[in-house]
This record gives structure tokens, sequence and C-alpha cells, in this order.
């Protein structure tokens, strides 16, 4: 069998099965002559992701040690027997070691924990083995262990076939070799096949692969042996030079604007060959002449062993694969247990308040009236445990691609997942329906019969289950937050709508009437009150008429059946929709594909196209040599303006944080855990340094530390700016900072991006057109002109490449003319031709002078060289050496051959992969040798001892820098630029607001059918009720779904915020208030609409003064929702505790919303919410504003006289029906006062953890 190095994805996503639409393959795959038909392809291969989707609770061991128990041993024991007969055979005796970890991995029971072990060890992740694997709210390990545990997922199963995608994404060259080492020792072992693609690998790496597959613009340029490839591309007139590694060249060689650098022969002149013709010489060649035979003899079944195919999905029995899962979930329920508790005490304290508002001892049961008050509280307790269930929205669209890889994976089948999820939540809901029972249930004084406390009991048991089913089941379905945002409050109006107690069942029109019948909350509002209405305190007493029993005219008058057996078709409803529920929920998983639609990045040279036969020609820029008293560099093309040389020194640095929890569990005693040991160091102008470091060695934490980005943990030691002090407020103007994320704003171009980067951080004499100027030398600096009008997209789902973002993430830094900049692995997650694009960018921007220090990982040799000068770290955060590389890295080769007992290093290999391995602590002990007191008792650590004393020190006349105001524009001028940024986002965000305005009009439809001409009935107070719930249903429903679906949006451009802030670009007051003023127009658009269909179809009277109010309340009332959701996001960390945050006083919105409970008939202990509640003043300001004047009478069950609305509004539910102009003012101070916290809360909190 062979390992197979290959150089594009995609035929790596084909064979392994994960063809998405709308990708179109044609061909055919066969494995051992079998069609992919004839067995389990996904089951004989797996698939390694080079995306990392995990469960951040689960510890690294118990996330290998569960794929291995879902994966089973597979066809170990069938494998087993055949090589112990093909031993015996052959006289051949297995060494005892081996010969146990083989029999050992063919027992189920043991397989599971013995190959975790192994894999473990394999991987290098024995050390984190106990640590979460982590999640933007929990700290774990690092993303180059995450890649890792990726691949691990896989290792332990029994698959023979492996397809790995990028898996060295992340890992320093070193531990990828490793790796690479370790799997090329399994192949040749167990005679596995292996299929990997990686990015830039070094040149060792690549000596490790049996054969290469070469694709270049869709096609197989080359696929052969390893060793035959460089002849191949001779024969076609290409050659490798010195010093360059194989993988480069190949990767180069086929590119239009790279390919004429190697061109062997100057005597001919070059022509360019283009992929097709490189397509067709191979396939003449001998090595593409033998593939072809190869390919056209059939394969000979008979070779192929039964257990080297598997025609079944699952290795684990239905009922082990249940336990496994069930494990897990009870796992994650007990690392989750504080959300639970949360959700209890928040469900508690409703359960409580509920109990206080409608307190036994104002509760009697005399009259109509009195029931209306019994049923407000009835319904209270129906629509919270309803919204209880509101939690599984986000908790499961969090664990949606896990559980969506895993299905993929065939890890196990979706109900092996939904049903623990059901099953563990049961007990759940059994406890808080205890408690609400307790609290609520005496509290309010419900009927107090032993058996209707038990049927009420069962009917909030039965919907606590319903509404979990049912909001999993939107998440199933939507997928994502905003779509299950919009689709779960449509869903939930629906059944608000239809539950019959806004608008009783004859009162809706007829043709939708059978929507009633689908309704849960219809199901449960007949049980509960006919559970309630029945008891005997009702029943023994008569109604107004003096005829009917007061229990029946009260269920009468809302249109409930009078059958007390309604109560048991109600609860088997419910258990039925609950049922239900979890079942489309299965088939969700079972059937609907990830979000997201999947595309085939395309190169610019392809989207070019073959008639830009053009040479792209970039002049490198040299930097003339200035002396160190020259202040001012002169104007270069691509970085516009004068700047100041700065030099950045640093002295004795150390970095302390406070000791994690699991350190402290392991036995570590102290309070800190230092990171950085005494660093020194200086980074000049006109140079450019790499920072390197094996994983964990604190390359990323000393550039957080010298760029002022940490958010926490405590500094120390001196950093100078040419011998000044630095202070970061004056730091951040001068100074960009690229960040390994690529963090930009999605709905914007990139043109957009650095017009906005420029007019923020350019001074403001610098005019508007010169800006412009500048803005595109620096595009062609970068070499992004072809991509000026592009959209920048989300990562791995739209728009930019990788490599387009990081030249992006440059050129953002760039405009702003910064005198140092800080490179986060600009090269990480890059092939090797877009890496050397990337740092010819760097190359070009150190070449004018700048100062430029770069962390990076796994450096071909090319890109290794380019850097000047190295700040090499060590685990522990100390500095092994600090200098520079030389002519072909010769000063730091003979640097480190220098040392006692390092041998020399092999010849082409790569030196920085040769110095990696030196640094890592196996090294220093096979050496017996600490490389950080070497370094510090060496002749180059005084040099640049000196060199830092020397630039501690300012230059003489020199003067620290300073400007006059914090920022470069005024805040008017901040305002304008971030107001500009958010329009163009906003409207180029279709998920945002088409999904809203869909919502809306919807919405609207959907009231003003169920509400037809509801304006114009007046008999009753019936009629008036139910127009109160309309009014409160409309602002309610449409507000949440305006305050849920725009959380994402602002999380997602918060943390482009936390970038831009700390780039000194704009004050948080100026970015909050564009943010703010950007939702009114949209939201104004929305109300109109809105106002206009609900307005006419509810046939209001059409009055100026009346239609002005009604649009008035509406739009405001859409507002402050819209800015109550912006403000969760500002006091909560992300999206998900937003959610939450705001979901929480959701309920007491409902409760004092003057709907289920008039004004007067609140408790005076709780009056002073109601005022406080902007539901309330909404719902009270659609009412007086339609029927202050309105003088007819309407009939009252239990009153001797028809009263006038205006006055029934008055008595009944407390309105001042002069009170207008203070609830116009009230509405627009709550969108002030929502709008402000939003803005502080961005200036005070800060939950970007660094």
């Amino acid at each position: 069998m062979t390992l197979i190095c290959l150089l594009l994805v995609l035929v790596v996503v084909a064979l392994g099965l994960h063809i998405l639409p709308p990708i179109l393959v044609e061909g055919e795959i066969t494995y051992n002559g079998h069609k992919l038909t004839e067995f389990e392809s996904r089951r004989t291969s797996a698939y390694i992701s080079q995306n990392d989707v995990h469960v951040g609770e689960m510890t690294v061991k118990e996330t290998l040690e569960f794929s291995a128990r879902c994966q089973g041993v597979g066809k170990r024991l069938e494998m087993l027997e055949e090589i112990v007969r093909r031993e015996t055979q052959a006289g051949i005796s297995a060494e005892s070691d081996v010969d146990a970890f083989m029999k050992g991995t063919t027992i189920e029971e043991d397989a599971g924990s013995l190959i975790t072990y192994y894999t473990l060890r394999i991987l290098g992740l024995d050390t984190c083995r106990d640590t979460f694997v982590g999640d933007p709210m929990i700290r774990g390990i690092s993303g180059g262990e995450k890649k890792r545990v990726t691949t691990g997922e896989m290792l332990v199963g029994p698959a023979k076939t492996l397809f790995m995608d990028e898996i060295s994404t992340g890992l320093d060259s070193s531990t990828t070799f490793r790796m690479v080492k370790c799997l090329q020792q399994i192949v040749h072992i167990t005679e596995s096949t292996i299929m990997m693609s990686l990015l830039q690998p070094a040149p060792e790496i690549f000596e490790l692969f049996d054969d290469i597959i070469l694709l270049s613009e869709g096609q197989i340029v080359y696929q052969g042996p390893r060793e035959n490839a460089l002849e191949f591309f001779e024969g076609c007139g290409f050659t490798c030079p010195e010093r360059k590694g194989i993988a480069d060249f190949l990767q180069e060689v086929t590119s239009r604007k790279d390919q004429e650098q190697y061109w062997a022969d100057k005597s001919i002149p070059y022509k360019y060959i283009p992929v097709n013709e490189f397509q067709q010489r191979f396939r003449s060649s001998y090595v593409g002449k033998k593939l072809k035979y190869e390919l056209e003899i059939p394969y000979d079944m008979s070779r192929s062993h039964k257990s080297a195919l598997v025609f079944k999905k699952y290795f684990v029995s239905k009922w082990d694969l249940l336990k496994v899962s069930w494990n897990k979930e009870w796992l994650l329920l007990k690392r989750n247990i504080y959300i639970h508790i949360f959700k209890s005490v928040q469900f508690f304290m409703l359960a409580f308040i509920g109990m206080t508002v409608y307190f036994r001892t104002r509760m009697h049961t005399r009259d109509e009236q009195d029931g209306t008050l019994y049923t407000g509280a009835l319904l209270y307790s129906l629509i919270v445990n309803m919204f209880n269930g509101f939690g599984e929205l986000s908790l499961t669209i969090v664990r949606l691609p896990v559980i969506y890889k895993q299905r993929d994976l065939l890890f196990h089948p979706p109900w092996a997942y939904t049903l623990p999820t059901f099953l563990l939540h049961v007990p759940i809901c059994f406890i808080e329906t205890t408690a609400w029972m307790v609290i609520l249930y005496y509290g309010v004084d419900l009927a107090p019969e032993p058996s209707r406390f038990f049927k009420h009991f069962l009917l909030i048991f039965l919907i606590q289950n319903m509404a979990g089913g049912f909001f999993r089941l939107i998440a199933g379905v939507c997928r994502t937050m905003n779509m299950a945002n919009a689709g779960g409050s449509l869903l939930v109006l629906l059944i608000f709508l239809f539950g019959c107690f806004i608008r009783p069942k004859s009162q809706i029109p007829k043709i939708l009437e059978w929507a009633t019948w689908l309704s849960p909350l219809s199901y449960g509002f007949k049980s509960i009150a006919i559970n309630e209405f029945f008891a005997s305190r009702w029943m023994n007493k008569t109604s107004s008429d003096n005829v009917t029993k007061l229990g029946i005219a009260i269920l009468e008058n809302m249109d409930i059946p009078t059958e007390e057996s309604w109560f048991w078709i109600g609860a088997a409803s419910i258990l039925g929709f609950a049922i239900l529920f979890n079942i489309l929920f299965t088939f969700s998983l079972m059937y609907l594909k990830p979000p997201g639609n999947p595309q085939v990045t395309v190169s610019e040279e392809t989207a070019i196209g073959s008639s830009s036969n053009r040479k792209i020609e970039m002049q490198l820029l040299r930097s003339e040599s200035n002396s160190h008293g020259s202040n001012v560099v002169a104007r270069k093309k691509g970085m516009g303006y004068t700047f100041t040389p700065l030099a950045i020194s640093f002295d004795n640095i150390n970095y302390y944080v406070d000791m994690p929890q699991e350190m402290r569990e392991q036995g570590r005693t102290e309070d800190r855990l230092q990171l950085l040991r005494e660093v020194t160091g200086a980074f000049r102008p006109g140079v450019l340094t790499a920072l390197m470091g094996v994983t964990g060695a604190g390359k990323t934490t000393l550039m957080d530390v010298l760029a002022g980005r940490k958010t926490g943990g405590y500094i120390e030691g001196d950093i100078r700016i040419s011998g000044f002090p630095k202070r970061q407020e004056t730091f951040a103007r001068i100074s960009g900072y690229c960040e390994q994320t690529d963090i930009h704003s999605p709905q914007v171009t990139v043109y957009e991006s650095l017009i906005y980067s420029a007019f923020l951080r350019l001074p403001r004499e610098v005019k508007d057109d010169e800006k412009m100027t500048f803005v595109d030398e620096v595009m062609e600096l970068v070499e992004l002109v072809n991509l000026k009008d592009a959209i920048v997209g989300l990562p791995g789902v739209s728009g930019l490449s990788t490599e387009q973002r990081k030249r992006l993430t440059i050129a953002v830094e760039l405009v702003a003319n910064p005198s140092i900049i800080f490179m986060d692995e600009p090269t990480s997650g890059l092939d090797a031709r877009a890496a050397a694009i990337v740092m010819r960018a760097v190359r070009n921007t150190v070449d004018t002078g700048r100062t430029v220090v770069c962390t990076i990982h796994q450096p071909s040799i090319d890109i290794f060289e380019s850097f000047d000068e190295l700040l090499l770290m060590k685990v522990g955060g100390q500095v092994i050496y600090a200098g520079p590389l030389g002519q072909n890295s010769q000063k730091l080769v003979e640097y480190f051959e220098a040392i006692p007992g390092v041998p020399k290093i092999p010849e082409e290999y790569n030196p920085a992969t040769w110095i990696l391995e030196l640094s890592s602590r196996d090294a220093e002990m096979r050496l017996g040798i600490d490389l950080s007191k070497h370094y510090e008792s060496s002749s180059l650590y005084e040099r640049n001892k000196a060199l830092v004393m020397e630039l501690s020190s300012p230059p003489p006349e020199a003067v620290d820098i300073h400007f006059q105001t914090r920022y470069s524009q005024t805040s008017w001028g901040q305002f304008k630029c971030c107001l500009w940024k958010m329009w163009c986002s906003y409207w180029r965000n279709p998920d945002y607001n088409l999904i809203r305005n869909i919502f809306t009009l919807a919405a609207a439809i959907m009231l003003g059918t169920v509400f037809w001409n509801i304006g114009k009935k007046r008999e009753s107070d019936n009629n008036l009720n139910t127009i109160i719930g309309a009014m409160y249903s409309s602002v309610f429903f449409i507000g949440i779904n305006n305050c849920e679906i725009v959380q994402p949006v602002v999380a997602t451009e918060r943390t482009v915020f936390y970038r831009e802030r700390a780039a000194g670009m704009y004050s948080s007051f100026q970015y909050a208030m564009a943010q703010v003023f950007v939702e009114i127009p949209y939201v104004l658009f929305q109300t109109t609409y809105y106002t206009l269909i609900v307005y006419s179809m509810m046939s209001f009277k059409w009055e100026v003064v009346k239609f002005f109010w009604f649009f008035f309340i509406t739009f405001f009332s859409f507002l402050y929702f819209t800015y109550y959701g912006m403000m969760s996001v500002s006091i909560t960390p992300n999206e998900q505790m937003a959610a939450v945050v705001a979901a929480s006083f959701y309920s007491l919105f409902n409760l004092f919303s003057g709907f289920f409970i008039p004004l007067p008939k609140i408790p005076k202990w709780w009056v002073w919410y109601y005022w406080i509640c902007p539901v309330a003043w909404s719902t009270s300001g659609f009412i007086i504003s339609q029927y202050h004047d309105v003088e007819d009478t309407i009939k009252v069950p239990g009153m001797s006289y028809d009263p006038p609305i205006s006055l029934y509004i008055k008595d009944h539910y407390g309105y001042n029906l002069d009170f207008m102009r203070p609830i116009a003012a009230v509405l627009v101070g709550y969108c002030i006062l929502f709008a402000f916290v939003y803005a502080l809360c961005l200036r005070l909190l800060n939950f970007q953890i660094r």
C-alpha cells in the first residue's frame, strides 16, 4: 500500500464521499474492484477534516474514547486470525509486546481504552489527556492540539483507509514531522492506505511519502512515485533550484505567475506551458503509461480478503451505541449542570413572582370577573412552562456541528443522540414541575382537591416535555441561530394565536379554524381550564344569569368545551405532540445537511482566466540604508506617506496568569503560572524578524504583551519605543497588529475595508483623495487589485479564501501607515504558493523601512530564509536564540552546531525544522543541556544586551511621539466612517434584514387574518380583551424576533470591534451610536408596511391622529426591542448567553403587559414593575390611542349595566385616557436607555480573553 501526499483538497473530499451540492462528480471509484454501492464506503474509509469540530466540555481522553467505543474493533479479530495464519505458514513468531497489543485491540471491552492510550502517546496528547478540548466559552487545549484530536478521533477506529485533509494546519514543522513519520510506519507495518493533503510540507516531511498526486486547476498533472516527480518536470524543461523545497517547486511550476523562474534552458525562449499540456505530457510519459496500464486491468477480487471491505454501517450493536451515547449525554449534563441550575433558579423565580402576583389572599371565586383573573394565572402557568423549553434552541444549535460530523462519520445513528437527550430531560422536567407546583399551585389557591392537583401536575409535566421537543425540532430544521430565532418566533406566534385564549375559537375566521387543532397550546389551555373550573367551588355556584353554573359559564365565555373528558383528550394530545416533535427532530438530524453551502475555492489565477497571458511583475523595493540619526523615510511606492522609523526594545519581560484550576487539582501550589521568563531582545526598522518556537513556547503571548493586546495577566519588565517608555495610547496609533484569525466585517468588500481603515487611522490633515490614492497603492503592494470588489464573507463559508484574507489583514494594517507591524502566523493555513504571495507582501513592507515581526510555525526553506533575524523560544517562554540568520541560515546553523552534542544539520534539510526539533524538551534531555542557559552564557546574548541598552536610550535631540488627540479623526469623523461601514454591512446582510422583513410580513398578514375586522367589534368585554391580546402579541412576538436576530449580527461585529478598538481607530461610543442609528431606517421600513397591513386588516378607525399614534407606538416598540437585543449582547460574552439573558425577561414582559392581569388587579408590591415594563407602555398606548374617545357601550358579564368603552378601559384596565404624551416620552426613553447601556457596556466590558 502507499502513503500519498495530495496538494489539493478536492480529491480527498470526493473520495471520502463528502460531496455536497452544487458539486457534480462523474466517473467511477472502486475499492479492491468493488464499486461504492457494493459496500459501506464510509465505514471502510475514514475522512479526517481540516475543521476541528468537537464538544468543548469533554476532555481529550473522553473524546477519543467515545470515538473508539462508537467505531468498535471492526474486523480486527478476523485480521488477527489471518495474520496468525500467514505467520504460521511463514514460520514467523511475533514479539511478545506486539502480540499482546494486537490481541488487546480485538477485545471489545478493552480495545477502546487500549487504542486510546496508544493514540494519545503517538500524537503527543498524553500531557493534556485530562484537559477540556474547549470552545469560545471554555478554555481548553491549543489549536495545534485540537488538530491532533481531530486526527486521533479517526485513528482510534478500525478503518484501514484514511483521507486526511490538511492535518498540519496550526502545528509546528517538528510536530508535523513526528505525526507523519508515525503514520508512515503504520502504513508500512499494517499495509493501510492513507491519502493526505498538506500545506507547505517541509522537505523532510515530503520525503516520507511514497507517492504523490499533483493537481492544478482540477486536473492531475502528475501521479506516481515521489522520486520520479522531478524527472518528469525536467523532461518538460523545468528544474528545481538548490535549497528549494520540492513540494514548493511542484506547486509553483504549474502557476502562470511563477513558472518562468524554473525554466532550465535559458538559450531557448520561455513559453508558458498550460496545465492541460502538462497533463498530456504526463499521459505519454513512462509513469503515466504505467498508471494507465494498471487502471485498465480489472482488479482481481479473489485477492481481496473478506475483512478488507465493510458491508454494514455499524460494528457496534444498537444497544451498545445507545449506552455509549447515554454515557456521553449524562457526562455533558453533569458538566453543564450550571446552565441547568441557572435555568431552574430562573424558573423558580418566575414561579415565585407568579405566586406573589396572583396571591391567594387576593383571589376569589365569586363571579365571572374572578374567573378571568384565575384564567390569567392559568395562562401564566401554561405559557411560562412552554417558554421554559426555549433554552433548548441555542443549546441544540451549538451541538449540531458535532452531531452532523458524528452522523456523517457513522459514529452512531441520530436516534442514539435524540433518545438519551429526551430521556435525560424527563427527570429535569419532573423536578422543575414539582417545584413549580409547590410554589405556585397553593400559593395562587388553585383547585384544592388532590386529584386536580395531580392532573395539573401531569399537564405541566407534559407541556415541559412537549416544549423541549418543539424547540429542539426548530433547531434541527433551521440549523442556524438566525433562522431558528425567526422560525421559532413565527411558530410560537402561530401556536400562540391559535391557542384559543387570545381569540376564542368561534371568533377565528372559519377558513383558519383547522389551525387550532394543530396548536399544542389550545389543548393545554382547554385541559388546564377544564381542570380548574370543574372544581366544586366553581360548579356549586351560579353565574350572573342565576341559571348556569359559574364554572360552565366561565368556560363557555372562553369558548372551551364543557365536557370534563376533554381534559384527558388534551393531555393525550400534548403527549402525542411531545413524541411527534422528538421523532421529527430525529428525522431532521437523519436527512438534513449541515447549514452553509461549501464551494470549491477558485484561485485568482483561475478566475482571471487563461486570456490574461501578461505576467504580473511586482518589483521588490529595497530600502536605502539610513543612519540612525535619520528620522524620516522618504515616500516609497506602495506605502504613500512619510513615517518615523521606530525600534522596539524589551528587557526582562515576565508574564504571569492565575494558576488554572485543573493545574491546581494536579498538585500545583503556586498562585501564578509563568508563561514568559526574562525575555530580552529588540526589533529594528528595515529588519524582518521571525518569532519561532514549538507549540506552547509563548510566541503569540510575547507578541500580545509587546503589542499591548493582553486583556489579563501580570506583566513585568521594560518595553521602550526608540528609547522612550511605551505608552499604549500612542503606541496603538503608530503600530499595526495582523491577527492570526483574520477578523473582518463579512459583508463589506475588500476595497471598502481598506477605505474604512485608512479614513479612520490616517491623520485628519491628509486629504480624502490622497487617502484613496494611498489605498490603491497598498492594494497593489499586497496584490489585491483583482479582488477589489470581492465581498470578504465568512471564513470557510463564503467570500475570500484563507490566503486572500491574510493579505487583506496585512493591507488593513498597512493603510494605517504604521511604523511597527506585528503579524501572528501570516502563513498559517496557506499552501506554499499562497504563503509565498503573503511573504512577498511582507517583504515589500519591510523594505520600506518599517519594523516587522512575524510569528511563524512551519515555514518552507524559502520563506524561512526570507527573514533577516530570528528570535527562537522554547517551552516555558525562554529565549534560546536571538540573532541574524545569515546567508542560507549559515549563522544560525553555526551557532547551534557549536553546542556540544548537537549533530550537524543533514544535507538539504530545512533549518526551521531542524532548530524546532533541537528546541523540544526531548532533544534537550537527550543532549543533557539547557539551551536557554547556554544562550545566556554566549557572546550573542551579550551583544543583544548591549543592543537593547543602546536602543533603550533615545538618540540626541529625539522627541517622544505625541499626538494632540487620542484618535486620528474627530468624533464626527469617526461616527461618519462607522455609520458608512455599518450601512454597507446591513445592506448586504440578507440573513438579517431579509429574514426580519419576511417574518414581519408573515406575522402582519397572520395577525390581520386572525384578527380580521376586530377593530369594529365592540359588543362585549371579550372583544376588547381580544383587541388587547392582538396588540400585545403583535408587539411582543415581532419585538422578540427583532431582539433575537440582531444578537448574532452584533456578536459577529463585536469581534471586529475589539480588533479595531485595540488599534485605536475610534471611540467605542461613536461605534455604538453608528450601529444604533443604522437600525432606524430598517425598523422604519419594517414599521411602515406592518402598520399599513395590520391597521387596515384589523379595521381600526382611519383617522390621521389615531393612525399616527399606532405607527409611532409600533415604531418605537420595535426599536426598543432591537436595542434591548443589542444591549443583551454587550453585557454577555457571546450570543448564546445573550439569548438566555434576554429570554429571562420575556416571561415578565408577558405577565406585566396588562393582558394577563390588568393594572388594578396587580398587587401593590408589584405595581412598580408594571410601570417599568416596556410592553405594558406599548399595549396601553395602543388601546388609549384607539379607544380613549369611544363612547359605545359593551356587555360585561357580572356587571349590572353596560359601561362605555372609554370608561371600561379606565376602570378595568387602569388606563389613563390623557396619558399619550407620557407614553410617547417613555417609549422614546426606553430606546435611548437601551442604546446608552449598549454603548456604555461596549466601553467598559471586554469579554475578549487574551
